[in-house]
């Protein structure tokens, strides 16, 4: 039996919500046949009650703020270097072979263990975090501009060159076109890790941020804070995918719509 059309193509979105709703009953029902205590697992209605307070209290919009402008930084910073330098390697084999091993062994190193260097450095506070979360993105960043610059075939450059195309022209129109799929592949992953960074590096010595207050949660026995806050940090990060996604498909529906 065929679905419909339109049945199809809504499908989705039906399931989607559909699926939410019977795991959230579920865990209701679990939560409830067991009698958990809540410091053990907490029932939806308990996590949702405890969101809505702490957002009304200001408590989860402030870290929560904090912890997007450590991201917004250090992706940012990662996304700056990682353009300028693997424009730079793409474009020079030499320089790729001198530089490449020291930034391969350098992923050896758990970037984490940086942070004691960064607080001996510059202290703690949202700009230390903000370099953890640079450190870690800027690597598939910088492979994928690798990629998508070298993805160009030779002959279309030197179609180009033959037309008396400038250096710019060839980047502008051509180099950038045609890394910009593969480019925003790699803004996917680095949105990502920028926010596994920032998080980890909150839980282990920031006195501020998501990551904080969900050590906070745990010292405190909270559970419904730690659920709520976990949440938040899961719809931010969706969020903050999406922004890449969107700004991706509008992009490159620019430029083929202004070649």
């Amino acid at each position: 039996m065929r679905l419909p059309p339109w049945f199809r193509t809504h499908l989705q979105y039906i399931t989607i919500p559909f699926a939410l709703t019977l795991f959230l009953l579920l865990w209701q029902t679990v939560v409830v046949v067991n009698r958990y205590p809540v410091f053990i697992l907490p029932t939806p209605a308990q996590v949702a009650a405890s969101w809505v307070y702490h957002w009304e209290q200001g408590i989860l919009s402030r870290h929560l703020s904090i912890t997007v402008l450590e991201i917004a930084v250090g992706f940012g910073i990662a996304f700056v270097f990682a353009v300028v330098v693997g424009y730079a390697l793409a474009k020079s084999p030499l320089l790729e072979k001198i530089v490449s091993p020291y930034l391969v062994a350098s992923q050896a190193v758990p970037i984490i263990a940086l942070g004691p260097l960064l607080v001996i450095w510059i202290n703690t506070g949202p700009l230390q975090n903000a370099l953890i979360a640079a450190l870690i993105c800027f690597f598939p960043m910088l492979v994928n501009t690798i990629v998508g610059v070298r993805g160009v075939r030779p002959e279309y450059r030197e179609l180009m060159r033959s037309y008396a195309a400038t250096r710019w022209e060839i980047f502008a129109k051509l180099e950038v076109p045609a890394a910009l799929p593969i480019f925003f592949g790699g803004l996917r992953v680095g949105v990502t890790l920028s926010v596994i960074g920032v998080t980890v590096v909150e839980l282990l010595w920031a006195d501020r941020g998501l990551g904080f207050l969900l050590n906070f949660a745990r010292g405190a026995l909270d559970t419904p804070l730690m659920f709520a806050t976990v949440i938040t940090l899961s719809s931010m990060a969706l969020g903050l995918y999406m922004v890449v996604v969107l700004l991706e498909r509008l992009i490159i529906r620019w430029r083929r719509t202004n070649p």
